[in-house]
């Protein structure tokens, strides 16, 4: 839950995740470079927040960083409940309604010798989790990561946006607008109406596993 000025919220969720990527960024060809050719999500995503965790810039910048963070709901009966888990929520203080969450997705994954984008899988099991706010509820802000496997961004992009310019329940009100690129980072913003009325934006980044292999060598 949030408290005061919104908008401030929103300012400071943004200017957060601008230096996280920046840290990401530091720590990624290192976390590539473990993992192998095809690696899971949630292999990637263990070693990416185990080396964030241990970055002294991260340390600065917030509370926690934790991987699998299960939000919790709240029942009629006054009793808590699991909401799910976000591979990866920043924590600023004590307050566990109060995070940044990154859902984090695999795209063009290699199985056969045949590319599959996957991009149907990030909007309607990742976005729409920000949605109908099984994630971020009552948060103005929610992540997308994308692990593209093959490297090619492109590729990647332009399914993401036909898959969001196709399922309606996203209720897009702005976007998909490009955000400046963070090094090998590109990055877009979407803004959609939940079904509570209220707005959420969300922030979306797309890492390459090739450009992070290439770097470290």
């Amino acid at each position: 839950m949030l408290i005061g000025d919104v908008q401030g919220w929103v300012d400071n969720f943004v200017s957060f995740d601008d230096r996280f990527m920046e840290r990401i960024v530091a720590v990624w060809p290192e976390c590539m470079a473990v993992l192998p050719e095809q690696p899971g999500e949630d292999d990637i995503t263990i070693n990416l927040v185990d080396r964030l965790a241990k970055d002294v810039v991260v340390r600065r910048l917030c509370h926690w960083v934790e991987y699998q963070f299960e939000p919790f709901g709240l029942a009629a009966d006054g009793s808590k409940y699991s909401k799910g888990i976000i591979d990866i929520a920043v924590l600023f203080d004590w307050d566990r309604e109060r995070y940044l969450a990154y859902e984090c997705k695999r795209l063009n994954v290699i199985n056969g010798g045949n590319r599959s984008s996957l991009a149907t899988v990030y909007v309607t099991q990742g976005m729409m989790r920000f949605l109908t706010e099984q994630y971020a509820e009552q948060l103005p802000v929610g992540c997308m990561v994308g692990y593209v496997i093959d490297g090619d961004v492109h590729f990647a992009l332009s399914r993401i946006a036909d898959a969001i310019s196709g399922h309606r329940p996203l209720e897009l009100a702005e976007g998909p607008t490009p955000l400046a690129a963070i090094q090998t980072i590109e990055r877009f913003r979407t803004v959609h109406t939940r079904p509570s009325g209220s707005k959420i934006e969300l922030r979306h980044a797309l890492l390459s596993k090739i450009s992070a292999a290439a770097e470290k060598c």
